[in-house]
């Protein structure tokens, strides 16, 4: 250290220690490996994001074309006298076949443990899966697909409520306030205020039509599905494709009874036969569907709810704005503030609504355990 004395300069001994500067030549083999480890750890983390934005990609992708093959099917006409197709059953039944294969293909492809599901849970999953589907679907019957995915993006609503009544879970005051925003949201876009044009209204001009009801039902077997397979997942460990597999086989056994009891599986095949160019449509159906649950389960399984909650969530708003520019689904002012609404409420929701903090240990607990 320099100090000036009587304007002359003296060398005063430092207290610091110096500072050692190793080489590349003099780092001891506990350095090189913690620099190599380091290396690795940045290569998986590369990794792991482009399989995150892949995982995206491949849920908008196949979403986006879900749900314009499902508009094109339920809302085309067939035919000089421009019938209808109204075999939702049946289009479920072969999209649920699509799935079990696919799922089937993926189990034989990789490694995993046994499955010790009871079948029980199965049986209860899938029926209440199956009923979701085909109230979703045969809500299309009497809304457009932007109303129908706005509906179903309230989910949140049937998991709080089923979990609060059934289960005695707890959750932030936060999902309250947003499971409001989400409700206001879905209240102000389906208000008949007397200013939509027919595209949006619902069949008897009242709050609650048909088609609003079915969303409700479809919405709330949402959440008796999400329930059991809680339960699947902390009983049995199920892995995403067993469950994905099973769901699907016990839906196709349902909907077999019910569309040979019904006759509903000979119209449908009558109808098929006189008009065979829907059969690429609905195959391309069932396939967009198969993939995209794939997308979501490879999520959920490496990165976990909260990051596919994102992705699911905006899938669903560009979801919206795509069959408006494709089908002429024009909005009214009033309804885009519902819009609003709703994904403001599904986006705190994805933030601030997961989780509890824990007032002895101050670390972050799941509300719903």
């Amino acid at each position: 250290m320099l100090v000036m004395t009587e304007n002359l300069p003296v060398i005063v001994p430092s207290s610091n220690p110096p500072v050692a500067i190793k080489s590349t030549t003099s780092l001891s083999k506990a350095d090189l490996e913690e620099i190599s480890a380091n290396g690795t750890m940045m290569g998986l983390a590369l990794a792991r994001r482009a399989k995150l934005i892949g995982c995206a990609l491949g849920i908008f992708v196949c979403y986006f074309y879900f749900g314009i093959l499902q508009e094109t099917i339920n809302r085309g006409s067939y035919g000089d006298k421009n019938e209808k197709f109204t075999y939702t059953q049946s289009l479920v039944f072969v999209q649920c076949i699509i799935n079990a294969i696919f799922a089937k293909l993926v189990l034989l492809t990789i490694t995993c443990d046994r499955d010790t599901t009871k079948v029980v849970y199965y049986m209860g999953c899938s029926a209440s899966y199956m009923v979701a589907m085909l109230a979703s679907n045969q809500a299309l019957q009497h809304l457009n697909y932007p109303t129908q995915v706005l509906g179903k993006s309230c989910k949140p609503i049937p998991v709080l409520i089923l979990g609060v009544i059934l289960s005695g879970k707890r959750y932030a005051l936060a999902k309250y306030f947003n499971v409001l925003l989400i409700t206001l949201g879905v209240a102000t876009f389906m208000y008949n205020n007397g200013k939509r044009g027919g595209t949006w209204e619902n069949e008897g001009g009242s709050f609650l039509g048909i088609g609003e009801l079915l969303l409700v039902l479809s919405l709330t077997m949402d959440g008796v599905t999400g329930a059991i397979q809680e339960k699947m997942k902390t009983f049995h460990k199920t892995h995403s494709h067993h469950m994905m597999f099973h769901m699907n086989l016990w839906s196709i056994f349902y909907l077999a009874i019910s569309v040979v009891i019904s006759g509903e599986i000979f119209k449908f095949i009558d109808f098929v036969f006189r008009f065979p160019s829907i059969i690429p449509n609905m195959l391309l159906f069932g396939c967009a569907s198969a993939l995209g649950q794939n997308f979501i389960f490879i999520t959920v399984s490496n990165f976990g709810p909260l990051p596919c909650s994102i992705i699911t969530t905006t899938r669903k708003f560009f979801t919206i704005l795509l069959s408006v520019v494709l089908f002429s689904n024009a909005l009214a002012n009033l309804q885009w503030v519902g819009v609003g609404l709703v994904f403001l409420g599904l986006g705190l929701d994805v933030k601030f609504g997961k989780s509890l903090p824990d007032a002895k240990s101050g670390k972050s607990i799941d509300p719903s355990k």
